[in-house]
C-alpha cells in the first residue's frame, strides 16, 4: 500500500482501528526527527485520502510539532472574515493564544500581507505577541485558497535562527498542498 511505504519507517503500530489513519495504522511511539525535506512526502501521503480542512490542519501540525527539530509549536490560525481576526485551530504544543487581531503580532502581519514570514528573533519584531515565553524564533506562513484568507500556519521554536531558506521553501511546499485539498 502506498501509504504505508512513507509511514512504515516511522515506529507506527499496526493494530488495526476503528478510525483509519494512514493506511489503517496508528501512531503508537514518537515519530523520528525528520529533515523538513522528508516532512513534504508524509504530508502529501496524509492528504491524499482526507478532504476535511480540520482534519488535514490538524494531522499537519502533529507532523510538524513531532518530525522538525527544534520546535515547541506548530498549528494552524482561522481567519474569521465577520470579526477582523484569526482564531485558534488546530495545534500541537503549549496553550496558545486564541484570537489574533490582524495586523497584530507576526501571525496578524501574515494575514494582513499574504507573504510568509521568517522571524530569526521574535523579540525584535516590533508588536511580537509572546503566546510562550519559551518561542525565540518563528515562521508563519499564509494559507490562502480560491484567493480568500483561510488563515495562517504559524511554527515557534525556542532557538533563534532556528527557520532557513530550505525550511521555508518546504514549508511553503506543505500549504501548497493543503490549499490543494481546499480547491478541490
Amino acid at each position: 500500500m502506498a501509504t504505508f511505504s512513507v509511514f512504515s519507517r516511522l515506529s507506527y503500530d499496526r493494530r488495526p482501528h476503528s478510525s483509519f489513519f494512514a493506511g489503517q495504522f496508528l501512531m503508537s511511539a514518537p515519530i523520528h526527527r525528520l529533515s523538513v525535506d522528508e516532512l513534504v512526502p508524509m504530508v502529501r501521503s496524509v492528504l491524499q485520502t482526507e478532504t476535511d480542512m480540520i482534519a488535514n490542519m490538524a494531522n499537519i501540525a502533529a507532523l510538524l510539532f513531532e518530525t522538525l527539530p527544534q520546535i515547541n509549536w506548530a498549528g494552524f490560525y482561522l481567519w474569521k472574515e465577520a470579526d477582523r481576526q484569526l482564531v485558534l485551530g488546530p495545534f500541537q504544543g503549549r496553550l496558545a493564544c486564541t484570537r489574533i487581531p490582524l495586523g497584530r503580532g507576526v501571525c496578524g502581519t501574515v494575514a494582513q500581507n499574504r507573504e510568509t514570514l521568517v522571524v530569526p528573533d521574535v523579540h525584535a519584531f516590533p508588536g511580537h505577541i509572546a503566546c510562550d515565553a519559551a518561542s525565540e524564533s518563528e515562521i508563519v506562513l499564509p494559507v490562502v485558497a480560491k484567493g480568500a484568507l483561510v488563515g495562517v500556519l504559524d511554527i515557534d521554536s525556542p532557538v533563534k535562527d532556528r527557520f532557513s531558506d530550505a525550511d521555508r521553501t518546504r514549508l511553503e511546499e506543505v500549504v501548497s498542498l493543503l490549499v490543494a485539498t481546499l480547491e478541490g
